[in-house]
């Protein structure tokens, strides 16, 4: 038999010499977006319009997935599939907004990296033609979280970040929907923007439904191979808005938040007002961090802001790259895509 001469801490120190290194996994990548929730029934989308859905949020899913599959970082991921979105008139974020009563598009945007917790924000942009790389600048250009309006214009112009007409986000069904919008509330209608096209001339692409009710916000939330955490949302808020009215997407916390400490990532699309005092995107992580699932916690905040009389949706990544989807609504257009996995998407509230 070996004379082992060892003792103590000496023994344990030579087993761990001889022991082997256990190589860590890096963490698997994965990314979900959502392009608002809502009213959307089967009745009201026509084949044409159900099927180009799908397809936009399949390229935005397939744009975020391949920076994240060839090693990107969370935040850039979120980025790529957002203004992907924005430049997308199905959906009510950038060139394709909702207007105004006062027949402007007003554009909020939020993105926030878990990893430090830093946060960008921005309300009330109308020039700058990809809101969220307007966040993006104030979170890592400025010593601020939020700015707003003309100011916040002016900063994207400083950081280089392409500046457009007004007129670059109109589109005639968006238009259309203000219309009706005011002569269903006996409001004024306000004349056509400068810059439009004449009325008649609308794109003959798939466009949303004109009577839809949903919260036109999209938003994005993703984990990179490095373990870190991220989400943006960009909106263009509610049809027929007054007096600068601000949702809850550029509010830290309300409709976005993302804390590797917590585990968790959120973007969120809703009644505003609801999802901002109910602090839903803090809370889901919350929840998380204290050792609830991502579809529970998801679940319970989307109902506790029910109860207050807000509907809508969130999307929630874990750090383990497990997405979760919630709605207190009949739809909500909603994705994933992960290494293992092709992009999945689906619209209503009753698909997986």
């Amino acid at each position: 038999m070996h004379n082992l001469k060892l003792h103590g801490l000496g023994f344990f120190a030579a087993l761990t010499l001889a022991s082997p290194a256990v190589a860590q996994e890096p963490p698997q990548w994965s990314f979900a977006i959502h392009g608002g929730a809502g009213v959307i029934e089967r009745a009201s989308l026509s084949p044409e319009q159900d099927a180009a859905y799908r397809a936009a949020l399949t390229r935005a899913l397939e744009a975020g997935g391949e920076v994240l599959r060839n090693g990107g970082e969370a935040l850039d991921a979120v980025q790529a599939a957002i203004q992907l979105m924005e430049d997308d008139p199905l959906f009510n974020a950038g060139r394709g907004a909702v207007f105004t009563a006062a027949g402007r598009n007003e554009l909020d945007a939020a993105v926030m990296n878990g990893s430090d917790l830093s946060a960008g924000a921005v309300a009330g942009l109308t020039t700058t033609r990809h809101p969220i790389a307007a966040a993006r600048a104030v979170m890592e250009q400025s010593p601020h979280v939020m700015l707003i309006g003309s100011g916040a214009d002016a900063f994207a112009a400083a950081q280089g970040l392409e500046q457009v007409d007004p007129s670059f986000f109109f589109t005639e069904r968006r238009w259309q929907g203000l219309v009706k919008f005011l002569t269903d509330n006996t409001l004024p209608i306000p004349e056509r923007p400068a810059g439009a096209p004449a009325a008649g001339m609308a794109s003959l692409e798939p466009a949303p439904p004109l009577n839809e009710r949903k919260f036109g916000t999209v938003g994005a939330v993703a984990l990179d191979s490095q373990g870190n955490l991220a989400a943006g949302t960009s909106t263009g808020g509610m049809t027929g808005k007054r007096w600068g009215r601000v949702g809850d997407v550029p509010v830290i916390g309300a409709g976005t938040y993302a804390s590797n400490r917590d585990g968790c990532a959120v973007s969120a699309t809703g009644d505003g007002e609801f999802y901002i005092r109910a602090t839903v995107a803090r809370d889901i992580c919350a929840r998380i961090a204290g050792g609830a699932t991502g579809q529970s916690a998801a679940r319970a905040e989307v109902d506790d802001a029910l109860s207050l009389g807000g509907s809508g949706g969130v999307i929630v990544m874990d750090a383990n790259g497990a997405p979760a989807f919630a709605m207190t609504t009949s739809g909500m257009y909603r994705g994933s895509i992960r290494p293992e996995a092709p992009a999945e998407v689906a619209i209503y509230a009753d698909e997986p």
